[in-house]
């Protein structure tokens, strides 16, 4: 991952932010009555620059608010830059959103769109048509989704009768019907078991394989580790580091990296300190 101004050539990555900046705007309720509630503004990205090559898996690890969803629905085009432009597959999301929106797939952390009385086969089938799946490419694509993400014994399921766990799974299903050039994964295993993360990991650390470009927002630094070959460290909107990573890195590694890339290297030196029984 490159951070910094743009100079290489825009078809080389997969995904670029450009000194990016996206403010949301907070207006008082209607019925504000007791006047506790200010108007004012909040700043979730702040002149964030960086590149993604094709095939590569980024890893944005930050604390909550620090802007790691924002960045993901500024590359769906979900949400559109304030300042600077995002530019997926050679794309610019702001000029032509529609091409975009073809080649990107998002999991979203909070997937509640399903329809519960249906299965889980059928709720894809529907989310395929919307995708242009061809009718006879559809029931194959399907299957594979089903079958990429775990899901096949339950095919039949109703969505309704779903754990959180297999509702995340089925979303993550879902952003694969279009096989997309860049897939956006929202804290994909916070409901997963720990025997369902680990093969959600190897799947993801599969993808490259198909020149298919992964961008993680985590909290979990194993996950981090294991599957991240690029790491980006988010705080009140700015991208504060950034640097390769190989797959399978030392946890503790990933921990103190984070730690003194947020301003707290006490912790970091914590971790790297010797436990009371390792110590002479």
């Amino acid at each position: 991952m490159y951070m910094g101004p743009v100079g290489l050539p825009i078809s080389m990555d997969a995904v670029v932010f450009n000194s990016v900046s996206k403010v949301f705007q907070h207006r008082p309720a209607l019925f504000n009555w007791v006047g506790r509630e200010r108007a004012g503004s909040t700043e979730a990205l702040r002149g964030v620059s960086l590149r993604l090559p094709v095939g590569g898996v980024l890893v944005l690890l930050g604390p909550n608010g620090s802007g790691k969803t924002t960045a993901l629905k500024l590359i769906s085009t979900m949400l559109i830059p304030d300042a600077g432009n995002v530019i997926v597959c050679g794309s610019d999301t702001l000029l032509d959103g529609d091409t975009v929106r073809c080649k990107v797939g998002f999991a979203m952390a909070h997937e509640r769109t399903f329809f519960p009385r249906l299965t889980a086969r059928e709720n894809l089938d529907f989310f395929a048509t919307l995708e242009n799946v061809s009718k006879n490419e559809r029931s194959k694509r399907v299957d594979e989704k089903l079958e990429r993400v775990g899901l096949t014994a339950a095919a039949d399921t109703l969505v309704m009768k779903f754990s959180t766990g297999m509702y995340q799974r089925l979303g993550v299903a879902r952003a694969l019907l279009k096989n997309p050039e860049v897939l956006l994964l929202d804290e994909p295993t916070r409901s997963l078991d720990p025997g369902s993360a680990l093969h959600f990991w190897d799947f993801v650390r599969e993808l490259p394989v198909t020149r298919t470009t992964v961008i993680l927002a985590t909290h979990n630094f194993q996950e981090a580790a294991t599957v991240g070959d690029h790491v980006a460290i988010l705080q009140r909107g700015v991208l504060v580091a950034g640097r390769p990573s190989v797959p399978g890195s030392s946890l503790d590694v990933m921990r103190a990296f984070y730690f003194q890339s947020v301003g707290e290297p006490e912790y970091a030196e914590a971790i790297s300190a010797p436990s009371p029984q390792e110590m002479p």
